[in-house]
């Protein structure tokens, strides 16, 4: 599959990883993989703000897991504060399970006792942030939320969105609509990346 992304897709921060059984098994020489914005667009099949929202949370939460190195992919737990069916938890999960490893009960069960990844990812936990992440060697903790509210969309937005979900918009108005939403996620992952107010960061 080729994803025609938007150029965006490609300005947006990436986050590289050291996958220590991609490189046990020869899918990388060096271990290193470097995921883009796009992979996690492909992964869900869209998008939207809770998808950039997941991946800069991730982003985040391991540059401080991680200060002074590459954080290691398959060593880190991750934990929601909602359950797997609530909200958009479910497509959260997801991109930070593509970028970390981390799995539930139905994940890699490694091989004789490594590169383990099932269950690293569990839900409903006790956490006053969105997400919790750990590190499986030291146990150090970072938790993580998101404000995307903090991001203005276009006013004009809600009254597209309307005509389109009641089949009322002509073409200019649907594609007025996908160019203003995305451009709500433009500036959520090129402009509010580092923005401690939008990607708040709970140690």
């Amino acid at each position: 599959m080729i994803l025609k992304s938007r150029s965006f897709f490609d300005e947006a921060p990436t986050i590289v990883m050291h996958d220590a059984l991609g490189q046990f098994l020869g899918a990388t020489e060096d271990g290193l993989i470097e995921y883009q914005y796009a992979d996690a667009v492909a992964l869900a099949g869209h998008s939207c703000p809770t998808v950039a929202a997941a991946w800069l949370m991730t982003r985040s939460a391991l540059s401080h897991l991680y200060p002074d190195s590459v954080p290691e992919r398959g060593e880190v737990a991750v934990a929601w504060r909602d359950p797997r069916t609530s909200g958009v938890t479910g497509v959260m999960a997801s991109v930070a399970q593509l970028v970390t490893g981390a799995a539930d009960e139905s994940g890699f069960k490694g091989i004789a006792g490594n590169f383990q990844r099932s269950e690293l990812m569990s839900f409903e936990a006790p956490i006053r942030g969105d997400v919790r992440f750990t590190r499986k060697d030291n146990g150090v903790s970072v938790e993580v939320s998101a404000n995307v509210g903090k991001v203005p969309m276009d006013p004009k937005m809600r009254e597209l969105l309307i005509l389109c979900l009641t089949g009322d918009a002509t073409p200019e108005d649907a594609r007025a609509f996908g160019s203003a939403w995305q451009v709500r996620v433009s500036k959520l992952l090129l402009e509010h990346a580092d923005d401690p107010e939008v990607i708040v960061v709970h140690p």
